[in-house]
């Protein structure tokens, strides 16, 4: 999800880099050597419920944060961080910010971060940022990565971006039940399906789904389709 960044086009499917895996779905997303700071975060998150939309941006990045503040007087910055992968923010590489909506993604250079415990938020230094003026010039700019870059995944895991567009059916009667509109990650995630069948000038109603492998037990993205078995009242 390679190319430079005078070939960005605007699109639809911009995402946030989360995977998501559902309470039944094995949490894979937490894995061995990363466990620790991947718990420590989720659990910050859980506080202020998020919901993930798909929005215009980029056809060849993957936003994986926004920078919010300033740290210090060295030119470190605090990154809020819209990925469940640490090593974005830990591991030095190249990394690409917007300064404007009307300029594309410009490459910079993360030469180090850590986690800051207790605010869901990372620490950052870029190369070429030494001072606070520097750095507070980088406030609300989003942070990307190039979109073929993406970790791989474990079983039960999916990115995000992934699920966004697939169309529900429900399991028993195969009836198409809508398609999913967003991501709200608040404990538990929940899929929010925009429903099918209503009239073209009026706006489709939602509805909630728990990710969950009880009432989600099919998620098959070559076909680009999601099954559920909901429980009575769920999507009346």
């Amino acid at each position: 999800m390679n190319d430079h960044p005078s070939d960005v086009e605007p699109t639809q499917t911009r995402q946030t880099e989360t995977s998501s895996t559902g309470d039944l779905r094995k949490k894979a997303k937490v894995r061995s050597k990363k466990a620790a700071s991947k718990k420590q975060k989720a659990d910050d998150k859980k506080s202020v419920p998020q919901t993930l939309h798909p929005t215009p941006y980029t056809l060849h990045f993957l936003p994986i944060g926004k920078i919010v503040a300033a740290q210090g007087m060295k030119g470190e910055v605090r990154v809020y961080p819209e990925s469940d992968f640490p090593e974005r923010f830990l591991e030095p590489g190249t990394r690409w910010l917007v300064r404007s909506p009307s300029t594309p993604p410009e490459p910079i250079e993360l030469i180090r971060g850590r986690y800051l415990d207790g605010k869901g938020l990372y620490v950052v230094q870029f190369a070429g940022v030494s001072d606070r003026t520097q750095a507070e010039a980088l406030r609300d700019c989003p942070l990307l990565v190039q979109a073929g870059d993406r970790p791989p995944l474990e079983e039960g895991e999916f990115h995000i971006l992934d699920l966004i567009g697939l169309e529900v059916f429900d399991q028993a009667t195969q009836t198409l039940v809508g398609t999913v509109s967003s991501i709200i990650q608040a404990g538990n995630d929940l899929l929010e399906v925009q429903r099918v069948g209503q009239a073209a000038d009026k706006k489709a109603p939602t509805v909630l789904i728990p990710f969950v492998e009880a009432i989600v037990p099919v998620v098959d993205l070559q076909q680009r389709r999601i099954e559920i078995t909901p429980p009575p009242g769920l999507i009346e």
